[in-house]
Order: structure tokens, then sequence, then C-alpha cells
């Protein structure tokens, strides 16, 4: 059983005062109105003191400080900005906070916390008067003389679902001392706190080289890497400007991600050694302090400009798949209840790379149910059209229905973002496989890559429909760059089956049998590698091998050379014909 994770922190709780009132009178007004003050003042206050945002609850927050100084500093702060911004609206509509908090010892479950820390935290807030901030007394004697705020007694309060009474203080501070702060640099990464995407910073990479001439080219690596990453739309990265603001600082990661409002942060270092570099980078998760993936790159330092573009593609393209593993795991880790949409759409990811009878149908459903809670996402929308193109093919339940519904999915998907690469992507493949449609589904597929040429998914998928639309030489190209951007990704065995396509086509029969048996080692659920294995054996008259694979595929889901025809994966006519008559040959029935 894991050991229980716990910490000593301040603990800030908030919530608007009267709330129900302002949303019966102002519904839309009132929800606007707080997102800003969330936004541009609550967000500022929290990237200032190094307090980190745990979660929203409709109408409140709960945030958490490593000093509690610090805590108190940014609750006075928040305070005075949300006054000073209300003082001339009318009293029916301004928004008022009420804000307790706690120094105690905190239970730590992935991102939230829990325990009496947080609870009393909670009590106290609900004691709090409108616009008032009241502490505990454990926070009281941290802070005491260190502020220029008052803290007056308030002695023991019986606060509800709290078994002890907790001695409390108001406190009271003067608006002459507490000047509003004009936003800086740090508050729009800061903001990114409030999305559901996933956020990064990329650091300075650290010279260890010893050579000064080297630091132009590790800030140039940062630079490019955070150029890269851009390009990821599941991703939100911090500008160069806010993440060099630490160069040099020497400030824990966790305070960095604080007061940068990420989730994850990219470090790393360089060494020159004779005519070779060597550059070490690691992803931390900002919540734990612990690395979700590290690696390092050696290079022949020749043309400074080429290398540094090849190790940042390098870095750039390994990150997006890590990072998504670690966000598909956070949200495993998550009970049912407290599911977002995005949430549901990472615990789908799984399923879909699956690809067996059992798992698509899991995927369709998870996808389904994220959109019922945010049905014009991009993302979502594009890896359902991808779900429901791969249900027949993986024996799972389909309906022609699906084919409309994929196409129409896939379409609304690049409405939303044209600029998605991975929508545009999956939107290529939809194309070719149920409007045959080479040409616009390349001109899709193209559009991927050129949108993020780091995108591993973007070159997979140009892969494919070339690999079954007669240009399979540029496919084996394609199909490399994608396992060279992402060598783990979750889609590899499709890649596999694509390179066993394309070997096909070229007639390059034992490389197929190699890439054949490497998708169905990944995927043995799907029934086209065993086919292309099957056709790779009998072009080489391996003809007993070839009806032992197709054998063992039949007892699982039987194929016709009728249906087969309709699939027609080689949109090359020759091809087709040379793959349908080696199915013949080893015995699969009209």
């Amino acid at each position: 059983m894991a050991r229980e994770q716990r910490r000593l922190a301040a603990v800030f709780a908030a919530d608007v005062f009267g709330y129900s009132r302002l949303m019966g009178r102002d519904e839309s007004g009132t929800l606007e109105r707080l997102k800003t003050h969330r936004g541009e003042r609550l967000v500022p206050a929290l990237a200032r003191n190094a307090g980190r945002l745990v979660k929203t609850t409709g109408d409140g927050f709960l945030a958490e400080f490593a000093s509690a100084v610090d805590a108190l500093r940014a609750a006075v702060e928040f305070q005075q900005a949300v006054s000073d911004a209300g003082r001339d609206e009318a009293e029916d509509r301004r928004i008022v906070f009420r804000i307790g908090l706690h120094l105690g010892d905190l239970i730590v479950d992935d991102d939230d916390l829990y325990g009496d820390g947080v609870n009393i935290a909670a009590r106290l807030e609900g004691a709090a008067p409108p616009g008032g901030i009241l502490v505990s007394a454990a926070l009281a004697e941290a802070v005491e003389g260190r502020l220029k705020a008052d803290l007056t007694p308030l002695g023991e309060l019986a606060l509800k679902n709290i078994e002890r009474p907790v001695r409390a203080f108001r406190v009271d501070w003067k608006p002459d001392d507490w000047p509003v702060t004009a936003s800086d640099g740090v508050t729009l990464g800061a903001t990114r706190a409030f999305s559901d995407k996933p956020s990064i910073a990329v650091l300075p990479f650290a010279n260890m080289s010893g050579d000064a001439d080297q630091e132009y080219f590790a800030d140039g690596v940062s630079e490019d890497i955070i150029s890269a990453l851009s390009r990821f739309r599941e991703l939100m990265v911090i500008s160069r400007g806010s993440s060099f603001a630490f160069k040099g600082k020497g400030l824990d990661v966790r305070q960095i991600a604080s007061q940068l409002g990420v989730r994850y942060l990219l470090s790393g270092s360089l060494r020159k050694a004779g005519n070779r570099l060597r550059l070490s980078a690691e992803i931390t998760d900002a919540s734990s302090g612990t690395p979700i993936w590290s690696d390092r790159y050696d290079r022949e330092l020749a043309d400074v400009f080429e290398l540094q573009d090849d190790i940042s593609r390098a870095v750039a393209g390994v990150i997006e798949p890590a990072i998504r593993s670690a966000e598909i795991e956070r949200a495993r880790r998550k009970p049912p209840a407290s599911l977002s949409a995005y949430d549901l759409y990472l615990r789908a990811l799984p399923h879909l790379a699956n690809l067996t009878r059992d798992s698509i149908p899991q995927a369709i459903d998870l996808l389904r149910q994220s959109l019922a809670l945010e049905r014009d996402r991009a993302p979502t929308l594009a890896a359902l059209a991808m779900a429901l193109g791969w249900a027949g093919p993986s024996g799972a339940p389909s309906t022609p229905d699906m084919a409309f519904e994929s196409l129409a999915l896939a379409r609304r998907a690049i409405e939303l973002d044209p600029t998605d690469a991975v929508a545009q992507a999956i939107s290529g493949l939809t194309k070719f496989s149920f409007e045959q449609d080479y040409t616009q589904g390349r001109l899709h597929a193209l559009e991927a890559v050129r949108l993020n040429p780091n995108s591993a998914i973007a070159w997979g998928s140009l892969g494919h429909l070339d690999a079954m639309g007669g240009n399979p030489e540029a496919a084996l190209e394609e199909f490399h760059r994608a396992m060279a951007l992402s060598p783990y990704d979750s889609q590899l065995g499709i890649w596999f089956a694509g390179l066993a396509a394309a070997c096909f086509g070229l007639g390059r029969h034992e490389e197929g049998i190699g890439w054949a048996r490497k998708s169905i080692q990944q995927n043995p659920g799907i029934g086209t590698p065993h086919r292309l294995l099957a056709a790779h054996l009998a072009a080489l008259g391996r003809l007993d091998e070839a009806r032992e694979v197709t054998a063992r595929r039949d007892a699982v889901q039987r194929t016709t050379l009728s249906e087969l025809r309709a699939i027609a994966l080689f949109r090359h006519r020759e091809t087709m014909e040379r793959y349908l008559a080696m199915q013949r040959e080893i015995g699969v029935p009209e």
C-alpha cells in the first residue's frame, strides 16, 4: 500500500459572498465579472507570491503556499485589488470575496489537497466578513509583525464540522499601504493555470561547458524548443520572455512553476567536450517535483545552426507524447465524479490506441461523454472520428452510419480549429478511408505536417495515405520521420502496419514481414497486419506459413475477398490486384 503523502503548507480558501443572489439577478454578467477577477486579480496575486492554484469550485477557489507570509500577502493584495475594481459598481452587482487562511498539515493526492488543514481554512472563509480575511492562530503566529496588517483576536470560534474551537484573527489593513500592483509579464503565463490543457515552460538550458561562447547556443536551443512546442495545440506553452525571466535565479522547480502557472517544466544543460556536444533534458511534474521524462543527446559539433535545429526537433517531438502519457495517468487517478470533459478525453486515448474489439467501443463511449460536457472541442471531435473509423477494422460493432458521422466529426474539428495539425491529419484519413479521396485526404495530411512538422501523428497520417494511395517510397520516409520524432508512441503498431503496406507496394517482402510481425505484436486485435503478413509470405512462396497466419486470424474475424475488395486497402489498382491474388492463393474465399 502506497504511503500517504503529507506536507506542511498555508491554505488559502475563498468564495463569493451572496453568490446565489448575484446569479439570480444577472447570471451571465456575474460569471463574466468573476472570470475577470480570477484572471486579472487572483492569478497575478498568486504569481507574485509563489502560490499554487489547487482548484476552482464555481464561486470559490483553493490555493496553496509554502510560506504563511506569502499566503497572507496574496490574500490582502487580492482583496484590495477587488475592492478597488468594484468601487464604482452598483452595490447589488458588486462581487465581494471572503477569505480564510490556515497553516497546517495537508494530505496530498495528485494535484489536490485534503485534511483538517483544508477544512479549517474553508470554515474560516465562511465565517469571514464580506471583503475580509480570517486567519487561524497557527498562521497568525507565523506572520506576526512581518506585514503591514493588524491581526485582531476574535477568540475561539466554533466552526461547522470542526471538532475543537479554532482561535481566529481578523486581518485589518490600510488601503494606502497596499497599492494595486499592475500585472507583470508572469501574469499571462499564470492565467494558463485555469485551462484544462497541460501547460509547460521551457527554462533556459544551463551552459555547463565552461565556454561562455556556448551560452548563445544553449539559449538558442531553448528558444527553438519553445517555438516547436507552440505548434502542438494540446499544449499551453509559456512565452520566451516569461521563461527566460528565471535564468540564473536558482529557484526551486515548484516555485518557478507556481509563478508561471504551469504543470510541467522542461529544464536541461549543455556540455561541450572537444568537437562533441551533449545536451541533457528533463521534464518535471511541478505538482510532485518528480521527473516524468529525461534523455540526453550527443552530437558532433559541425554546422551550429543545423545542430541547433536537429536537437530542438528531437526534444520537441518526444515531449508531447511524454506529457500526454502523464496527463492520462493523472486523469486515470481521478475519482469518476470529478472527471472533466478533458479528463474523459484523456481516459479514452489508451482505449483508442489499443485498437481491439473491446477497447474501441470504450473509447467511443468516453469520447461521447466528453463531448456531452464540451461539444466544441476540436481534439475530442477528431479523436471520436478516428475511433468510429477504427470500429470496423478492429472487429468492434460498426454500422454504415459510423462512416457518415466520422466524416462529419472530422469536418467539424477543422472548422473549429483549422490550425490543429492532428485534426487535419485525422480529417485526411477519414476522407481517404470513407470517400476514397486520396487527393483531398493527402492535402489535409500535408497541411498537418506544414502546421506542425514536429508532430509524429501528422507524419504518420501522411505515411498511411501514401502507403495505400500509391506513393510507397515516400511513405517509408514519412513513417520513419514519425518514429524518429516519437519512438515510443502509442501509434507505433499502426505505423508498423503502414510500413508493411508500403513494402508490399514496393515488393520488399522480407522487410514487410518484419514490419507486419511488429505491428501484430503491438496490436494483435487488428486484422490488417495479419492479412499483410500473409500476403508477404505468399509472395515469397511460403504458402503454409501464410495459411497458418490466415487461419489464426479467421478464428477471430473471418474475412472474404469481396470484403477485402470493398475495404480497398490499396488505391493503386495493380498493387490491390496483387494483394487480392495472394489472399486468393492462400485460400481466402470469395
